[in-house]
């Protein structure tokens, strides 16, 4: 089924329900075989957000793959950085390349970089990868839309350990500060950092409440539900007045149940075994759908 996008005025795919959870999985498999190509990578937070970016890129955002910097297209900005598989991945199937290329992930010259880089790939909002910059870009993206009376918005992708930075909270402020109700920040509440649970690292819990007393509007969901991430989507865009913090509670390494909320598989790929058991199980939850 196709509908025409009121920004692009350009036929566009509309997913069912089901669709957009089997593309979640397949995007899984996408992943970590690219994982396992490049030898290196993060697996367990790229696997986490996947169900979040398929509603995004294929469903929520507005975007162009014709002409990636359209001016009114959405941003979506990658402050975590390291979950650069599942960036790729999703501009990958929104159009912007053959998503078969991401097997080159992590090589040399490769558009595909360990960390996402602007210059190097279309589609790619900004160059990132240290942590707790991301939402002072996107603020500041807000704040250019509202001074050139623009209508796009802004979606800022974070970990919940990045929720350590002290840039986080001076940007979470500021976004409060200037009202600025096109911004999305989403945390991806998966527990784990590259050290170990956040609650011992660094414990953030209530994150909740912590970005509610900075005056956001908090939406916390089953990142795993994908009627759940539609649905926060679109109450995200009623907020006015004040930013929105979606914070989805995802399980790390999703959908692998050896890598599930498994520390070490943080910034660890799969071998060539690993691999085939993780799209074996992959394949039988798809057809569970």
């Amino acid at each position: 089924m196709a509908i025409i996008d009121s920004k692009t005025g350009k036929v566009r795919k509309q997913y069912t329900l089901k669709e957009l959870e089997e593309a979640a999985q397949l995007m899984r498999g996408y992943a970590l075989v690219a994982l396992a190509a490049a030898g290196s990578g993060h697996s367990g937070g790229t696997l986490s957000i996947m169900d979040v970016t398929a509603a995004l890129y294929l469903h929520e955002a507005n975007l162009d793959p014709e002409d990636a910097f359209w001016a009114d297209r959405d941003r979506i900005f990658w402050s975590a950085g390291h979950k650069a598989p599942a960036l790729y991945i999703g501009l990958g199937v929104a159009g912007f390349f053959n998503i078969e290329e991401v097997v080159t992930l992590r090589k040399l010259y490769s558009p595909f970089q360990g960390h996402p880089h602007w210059l190097k790939l279309r589609g790619v909002e900004a160059s990132s990868g240290s942590l707790g910059q991301g939402l002072s870009v996107s603020v500041g993206d807000a704040l250019a839309a509202r001074l050139d009376r623009k209508n796009y918005r802004v979606y800022c992708i974070m970990g919940d350990g990045e929720q350590n930075e002290g840039q986080i909270w001076e940007a979470a402020m500021a976004a409060a500060h200037y009202r600025l109700d096109s911004l999305c920040g989403i945390v991806d509440v998966n527990g784990l950092q590259i050290d170990g649970y956040t609650k011992d690292v660094m414990n953030i819990e209530p994150i909740a409440d912590k970005y509610r007393a900075f005056n956001w509007h908090v939406i916390e969901f089953d990142g795993h539900d994908m009627q759940q991430c539609l649905d926060a989507f679109a109450e995200a865009k009623t907020v006015k007045g004040r930013p929105t913090a979606l914070l989805p509670r995802t399980i790390k390494g999703k959908g692998v149940s050896f890598m599930e909320d498994v520390a070490g598989w943080h910034g660890k790929c799969p071998n060539a075994e690993e691999l085939a058991q993780a799209l074996k199980e992959l394949q039988e939850e798809a057809a569970t759908l």
